[in-house]
């Protein structure tokens, strides 16, 4: 289902406010936007379920309790989940000390509630009004929130790009980078360097980057921990709990519950 279908009079740059607010409940199937961008920048809040956003040449996982920064003018698609719960904020781009790239924000519990209570209320508010009082505190909270690194970058580079997709698509797919270069007609060396200067990172961490974008997904929609590590190709639960451990410094059940 398009997700316009939810919201299709909505348009955040008609509106003269610096910052406007909406929140979505996903139907009984998952709900996806085309690309597209706009004036004001995005934040993306999952209250309940996940999304993933496409954003440039990445896909970036907003699980619960999360959200997602789409900065002004960048193209971007949205997939919200079943049943998911979703909060957007659309900031006016003269708003100063917000990320000037995509990122992952952790949010507390008081932006959370700013942002939920902000969605209550009619979007088109007086500047010097209660509502404009609530936006400039939520405002002053927001740019203190720490970015997390729950994205998969996807290479524009012919064969990075293969191999991305067929992680995505097999995530459970356990290769060693040897393997992948073989099948690429390419030296292990070769192909480890060409992964590090385009994605920044080595071969085991991309895929790695990849695995906890699926996990928080998973747990996030009330999958077990067994259930998501046999999905992903672990070769039991607790290898699977350390690499998360190692990675979020919590284990899954202890990082969704804090939420």
């Amino acid at each position: 289902m398009p997700l316009d279908a939810l919201f299709p009079e909505f348009d955040s740059d008609l509106y003269p406010q610096t910052v406007v607010s909406l929140k979505l409940t996903g139907g009984d199937r998952e709900c996806e936007t085309p690309f597209h961008q706009h004036r004001k920048g995005q934040l993306v809040l999952a209250i309940h379920g996940h999304v993933t956003c496409n954003i440039g040449d990445g896909i970036w996982m907003v699980p619960t309790h999360c959200a997602v920064w789409i900065p002004s003018l960048v193209p971007h698609s949205n997939r919200i989940s079943p049943d998911a719960q979703v909060c957007m904020l659309f900031i006016d781009p003269q708003i100063a000390n917000l990320p000037q790239k995509s990122c992952t924000l952790s949010i507390s519990p008081l932006v959370r509630e700013l942002i939920l209570h902000l969605t209550s209320l009619p979007q088109d508010y007086k500047p010097e009004s209660p509502t404009a009082k609530l936006v400039d505190v939520l405002m002053h909270e927001l740019v203190k929130m720490p970015t997390e690194q729950f994205d998969f970058p996807i290479p524009k580079e012919t064969r990075l790009n293969q191999l991305a997709q067929a992680l995505i698509d097999q995530p459970d797919n356990r290769d060693t980078l040897g393997q992948w270069a073989a099948k690429f007609a390419m030296s292990e060396r070769t192909l480890a360097r060409l992964v590090k200067q385009e994605v920044g990172v080595t071969f085991g961490r991309w895929r790695g980057q990849l695995h906890i974008v699926i996990a928080l997904q998973k747990l996030s929609s009330g999958y077990s921990v067994q259930r998501v590590s046999e999905d992903l190709g672990y070769e039991s639960v607790s290898a699977f709990i350390t690499f998360f451990k190692k990675t979020l410094g919590r284990p899954p059940k202890q990082y969704i519950s804090q939420y």
